[in-house]
């Protein structure tokens, strides 16, 4: 009888385990979640990159990935927020019901990070749909970078960033650290919890939308005798999609049986191991200290922007377990003047200390610690010691340039066109004059429309009318940045009409508020079209 049972026991946990999926590589995030609510999420299409004890057949899925051991189903089990059965949460159900490809690859791209978020989120007894919301921000992608300037998994904009004690700097960016973000990210979360009264759907739409914004929906409703819970709050729309997102991907999960959508299995299992090297290292000596191909090594450390890690600082790498070892004792064995490559270079006619810090991609303060150099002067015939890669620039794939030049190499429709960013130009008025998105223009260039551009840059635009933007006028670039000293008398709508601008651009460009009067001498920046000017 006994062996009876255990027939039936084995037969059960097979056929569980036989809508599962083996671990496959994606190459594109060819679909994304309704975002006529969300606006854009500039996700990057990276490659899901095979990692040490995750690449599954069928007989290891039913022998090492059992229901026991599957980090997915230890989520599902402790899933315990309320689902209602209303439209906004159907509607995003709905769509990820639809399209079970794209629920296979992000579960696929979480592996490698879904272990630690597990057992920081239990460490915390918070929630484990919050182990969900890397989907809802990013699809799990570390290089993920929006419209709206926020970066890495957890989607942190700079300021939030470095409030929860995220450093970003030159050589490095706290918001895509795969560790640290996660860290910061639950910390923000806590606090929001407390901040709304223990009501997690509160702080989950706070941690999208700005804790501002939804204390003023919670304030609006209390003065109209309104309920405040989330569904009956006036938040902004992406808001009003963000939290049902999350709660959707939840009831999938935890009625899978009913779905069937295939959830790549990962073991509940430890996956990396933070690792403290004490000096700066080249990134790609730490990968074949480590013994890694160098895009395994990116896709736990993907904060590092540049060649090496921060220098004058202990950095934490993080690395596979069964890496990490053979990296200590190949560390330990090599001094630290041999974890970063020197050259000696004599100062020409014209250089200066930061043209050769941009010329061998690395920093003015390195190049003076380095030589032991005060202040900018340096000497014509003067040798130089200069920390520099070890290997060629196009070798460290995943640094902040090469990203770029990757998405601006990917092809797309129409017709590409490079263009160089004159003063005065801005994404608002270069999309305008090509008849292109700014947000589109933006993300073409792996950017936000909110960072700066500089003088000489160069941009990709695609277009299906490249001659005919060539040929509207004579003049390249018909909108001029320009300084106007208000006068007395004006008022924004005045200046507007003067320059045939839109009021709304005025306050916006400026950030004023359009209630409150202009004073004489105070300055306003303008982007104006000159061929509209009579």
């Amino acid at each position: 009888m006994t062996r009876i049972l255990l027939v039936i026991l084995i037969l059960v946990s097979l056929t569980a385990c036989q809508h599962f999926a083996a671990f496959s590589p994606s190459t594109t995030i060819a679909e994304q979640p309704p975002t006529e609510q969300t606006g854009e999420l500039a996700v990057s299409e990276q490659r899901v990159l095979e990692q040490d004890a995750v690449e599954f057949s069928s007989q290891e899925i039913e022998s090492d990935v059992a229901e026991v051991d599957n980090l997915w189903w230890a989520i599902r089990n402790q899933l315990h927020l309320p689902v209602p059965e209303n439209k906004r949460v159907i509607a995003q159900r709905n769509w990820y019901a639809k399209h079970p490809s794209y629920i296979s690859r992000v579960s696929a791209r979480a592996t490698p990070y879904l272990n630690d978020i597990y057992e920081q989120l239990a460490a915390r007894n918070m929630p484990m749909e919050l182990a969900l919301l890397p989907i809802v921000e990013s699809a799990f992608d570390p290089f993920a970078y929006s419209h709206g300037r926020a970066s890495g998994m957890w989607q942190f904009i700079p300021g939030t960033g470095k409030r929860f004690g995220l450093r970003q700097n030159w050589w490095y960016d706290g918001r895509r650290d795969v560790y640290q973000s996660t860290r910061a990210a639950l910390d923000y979360l806590e606090y929001l919890h407390r901040r709304f009264d223990g009501d997690w759907l509160h702080a989950v739409a706070a941690y999208n939308s700005g804790e501002g914004n939804v204390i003023r929906a919670i304030r609006k409703n209390k003065r109209l005798n309104k309920a405040t819970d989330f569904w009956s709050l006036d938040l902004p729309r992406e808001t009003e999609a963000y939290v049902p997102k999350l709660l959707a991907l939840a009831d999938l999960l935890r009625h899978y049986d009913t779905y069937q959508l295939t959830w790549t299995p990962i073991a509940k299992q430890t996956y990396f191991a933070r690792v403290t090297v004490d000096s700066q290292i080249d990134l790609v000596v730490a990968a074949e200290m480590a013994e890694l191909d160098l895009e395994d090594f990116y896709t736990l450390n993907p904060a590092f922007n540049h060649w090496a890690t921060e220098p004058k600082r202990a950095t934490e790498l993080l690395l596979p377990v069964a890496h990490v070892e053979r990296f200590k004792k190949a560390l330990a064995a090599t001094p630290k003047e041999q974890r970063i490559a020197f050259k000696r270079y004599i100062i020409q006619p014209g250089d200066s200390l930061l043209s050769l810090a941009k010329k061998f991609n690395t920093t003015v303060d390195l190049l003076r610690s380095t030589n032991g150099i005060r202040g900018n002067m340096i000497r014509q015939g003067q040798a130089l010691l200069i920390p520099t890669a070890a290997y060629t620039a196009s070798q460290y794939s995943k640094s902040s340039q090469n990203r770029r030049t990757a998405k601006q190499n990917r092809q797309r429709d129409g017709k590409k066109l490079t263009i160089a960013v004159q003063r005065g130009d801005s994404f608002w008025s270069l999309a305008k004059e090509y008849k292109v998105g700014m947000r589109e223009l933006a993300a073409w260039n792996s950017m936000a429309p909110t960072d700066p551009l500089k003088v000489g840059q160069k941009l990709v635009v695609w277009t299906d009318h490249p001659q005919g933007i060539a040929l509207q006028s004579g003049i390249k670039n018909k909108t001029r940045k320009i300084r106007y000293s208000v006068r007395r008398g004006d008022s924004i709508a005045r200046i507007a009409g003067k320059f045939n601008v839109r009021v709304a651009d005025v306050v916006r460009w400026n950030q004023i508020n359009p209630k409150k009067y202009l004073q004489p001498g105070q300055r306003l920046t303008l982007y104006v079209d000159i061929t509209q000017q009579h």
